[in-house]
């Protein structure tokens, strides 16, 4: 019997759950795999943020500090990360941290000064949507700074951050890697969808036609500040959602919260997250 491609509407009124669904997907063809894909993909993704829910409330009762930073391309996938992060967090416990280019008072201060005051207090999780790390990339390609302000910085943040770190702060660092395509695609589709237009603006475009500077001050970024104690891992974000799986797994994976049961993984994939200097074959 030849079986007919997608799903009809009598299909899905006579199945009772994802897991009926999922079988016959199953039986379907090629065009349904897409189906089967978001449905695990919502799955895995509840899951996960219980378990973020858990090392919350730990990291709330413990008093912990931590900070999250996602680096990356423009289109990488930096927002869309943290919003999965973020979406069932207790806002009282946790913040999201996106500054502006810095003001004429911000410009005449010592250049951590402004993140400073943004570091989490005890009992907190804060992302960074870009960071201190504006200086190793953007502001050298983009000509924001000056050569003496970003080799000054290149020699500061690591002692900047082994100063957190001997304090107590947790700082886990994620480089979000896209290829020079994907990002060439998802700038076309910033464009076309009204509900994204106001992501696109005119750095973007530098962003594909300065993509070897970036690479290179990248590079120089990685080989000055991974350390052992503040290292960098690299996620591959071309797909989206696993990205946004693994990131996850990956946090969940560096504490001993309480109640650490998960119905799914916590163990990142090593072939999506990795360190810096184990990812032989990088796509931006």
């Amino acid at each position: 019997m030849e079986i007919k491609e997608g799903l009809s509407s009598e299909d899905f009124q006579s199945v009772k759950n994802n897991k009926e669904l999922l079988a016959l997907i199953g039986e379907k063809n090629e065009a349904c795999k897409k189906v089967k894909k978001t449905i695990i993909y919502n799955e895995e993704l509840r899951l996960l943020q219980i378990e973020l829910v858990k090392l919350q409330r730990w990291i709330s009762n413990t008093n912990q500090r931590v900070a999250i930073i996602f680096e990356g391309r423009d289109a990488a996938g930096k927002g869309g990360n943290i919003r999965r992060f973020m979406e069932h967090l207790n806002p009282r416990s946790s913040r999201l941290v996106a500054l502006n280019k810095p003001t004429e008072i911000e410009k005449g201060q010592w250049y951590f000064q402004r993140y400073i005051k943004e570091l989490p207090n005890p009992g907190e999780i804060v992302f960074f949507d870009r960071s201190w790390y504006n200086r190793a990339v953007v502001e050298p390609v983009m000509g924001f700074c000056s050569d003496q302000q970003y080799k000054e910085f290149l020699v500061q943040v690591p002692e900047f951050e082994h100063m957190m770190y001997e304090d107590g702060v947790v700082i886990i660092k994620f480089w979000l890697s896209i290829s020079k395509d994907e990002q060439l695609r998802r700038f076309e589709g910033r464009k076309e969808n009204p509900l994204k237009r106001w992501k696109f603006s005119p750095v973007d475009k530098q962003g594909q036609i300065l993509w070897d500077r970036y690479t290179h001050y990248k590079g120089e970024m990685f080989s000055k500040t991974h350390t052992s104690y503040s290292p960098w891992m690299m996620i591959k974000t071309n797909d989206k959602k696993v990205a946004r799986l693994e990131a996850i797994r990956h946090v969940l994976s560096q504490f001993d919260y309480e109640d650490k049961e998960a119905k799914t993984i916590l163990t990142p994939d090593p072939n999506v997250v990795m360190r810096y200097y184990r990812s032989n074959t990088n796509i931006d």
